[in-house]
C-alpha cells in the first residue's frame, strides 16, 4: 500500500506541474539572472557566478529537486555580455530528470545619458530522461496484496532520452533607477517527448517590471534604504501566471514578499557584500495542495561578483533586486 500511495502522489505532483508550467521555476527570480532572461548577460559588468537550488514540495514523495549554474561577463571590446549556464532538474526521486547546457550572448546598446537596451539570445542542448524502472503499472498490482509482479511493459522511448536544441531570445531596457524586459523561451518549440510519438515543449514568454526608489540619502553616518517593487508575468500554453512583490533593502540586508498568482506566497531573505551575495526564500503554498501537505519550497542562493581592471568607467549597472 505504501507504494500505492507514493504512485497516487507522483500521479498528482506531475498534475500540479503541468497546470503550474512545464518548465522549472526559481522564486529568487533576479538571483538566476540569465535564466530570466538573456538579455541580463553582462549586465553586472564584470564575471558573476549564480548557483541556485530550489527544492518544492519537500513533504511528497515526488518531490522536484532543480540545481542551476551559471557565468557572464561583459566585454567591453565588442560592448556584448557573454554567459554559460547549466541546469539540472529532478522529478519524482529522479523518474524524470532534465539537463541542459546553454550559451547566452547580449549586446549592449547605450542609448543616450539615461537609457540603455540589450539584447539577448540563448542556445542550449537539452536531454530529457525517464527511468522505466521506476515506473509502476496497472498489471503489477495485486488486489490484497498491492504491487507484486513484474511488468508486461516495455520502454517505448530511446534509452538515452530525448536530446533537443532549445533557442531562447529576450530584450532589456533601463534607466538609473527602472528597467523592464521581455523574453521568449523556446522559440523552436522542440521535441521533449521521451516515448514514441511527438510532444512539442511550448514557448514562454516572460515579461518583467521593476523601480528602484530610494528612501533619503546615503551617508557616512548611514545606508540607503531602497524599496524595489517588481512584477513579473509568465505564460505558457494556456497558463498565466503573476508574480507581484516588493524588495527592501537596507545596507547589505535584503528582505522580500511576492505573492504568485493564487498558488504561494513567498518570502525571502539575503546578504549582498557586493562581491558575495546569499539568499534564502520559502514558498508558502496558498493553494488546494496546501502547505500541510506539500511542504511549501525551499530555494537557496548563492552568487560570487569578481572584480574587473577593465571594467568601463561610463558602464550602468542594472538597479534590480539581487534576489
Amino acid at each position: 500500500m505504501n507504494k500505492l500511495k507514493n504512485l497516487l502522489v507522483l500521479l498528482l505532483c506531475l498534475t500540479a506541474n503541468t497546470a503550474i508550467s512545464q518548465d522549472p521555476q526559481f522564486t529568487q527570480f533576479y538571483a538566476n539572472p540569465i535564466y530570466l532572461n538573456p538579455a541580463l548577460a553582462g549586465s553586472h559588468g564584470c564575471s558573476r557566478f549564480s548557483m541556485n537550488y530550489r527544492n518544492q514540495w519537500p513533504s511528497l514523495s515526488g518531490n522536484y529537486v532543480t540545481y542551476s549554474l551559471s557565468y557572464d561577463n561583459y566585454i567591453k571590446k565588442i560592448k556584448s555580455g557573454i554567459g554559460l549556464i547549466a541546469l539540472h532538474d529532478q522529478q519524482g526521486q529522479g523518474t524524470i530528470y532534465t539537463t541542459s547546457l546553454g550559451l547566452v550572448y547580449s549586446y549592449h546598446l547605450k542609448v543616450n545619458r539615461k537609457f540603455s537596451l540589450l539584447f539577448g539570445v540563448k542556445a542550449a542542448m537539452t536531454n530529457k530522461y525517464l527511468d522505466w524502472d521506476k515506473l509502476t503499472f496497472g498489471d503489477m498490482i495485486d488486489p490484497r496484496r498491492g504491487f507484486i509482479y513484474q511488468t508486461g511493459d516495455v520502454p517505448r522511448g530511446p534509452e538515452s532520452g530525448r536530446f533537443f536544441f532549445d533557442a531562447s531570445a529576450g530584450m532589456v531596457g533601463y534607466s538609473k533607477n527602472f528597467f523592464f524586459g521581455v523574453a521568449v523561451h523556446h522559440l523552436n518549440t522542440p521535441d521533449e517527448s521521451m516515448i514514441r510519438g511527438t510532444s512539442k515543449l511550448p514557448m514562454r514568454f516572460t515579461g518583467h517590471i521593476g523601480a528602484d526608489i530610494k528612501l533619503g540619502k546615503q551617508s557616512v553616518y548611514s545606508n540607503t534604504t531602497s524599496i524595489m517593487p517588481n512584477i513579473i508575468y509568465q505564460y505558457q500554453n494556456g497558463f498565466q501566471e503573476i508574480c507581484i512583490g516588493t524588495y527592501v533593502k537596507y545596507g547589505v540586508f535584503n528582505v522580500g514578499a511576492w505573492y504568485r498568482n493564487r498558488d504561494a506566497f513567498i518570502l525571502a531573505i539575503g546578504i549582498n557584500t557586493g562581491s558575495f551575495k546569499i539568499g534564502y526564500s520559502y514558498d508558502v503554498t496558498v493553494s488546494k495542495l496546501n502547505n500541510g501537505v506539500s511542504g511549501g519550497s525551499h530555494e537557496i542562493s548563492l552568487g560570487l561578483n569578481l572584480n574587473c581592471k577593465d571594467k568601463p568607467t561610463s558602464f550602468r549597472t542594472i538597479s534590480c533586486p539581487s534576489f
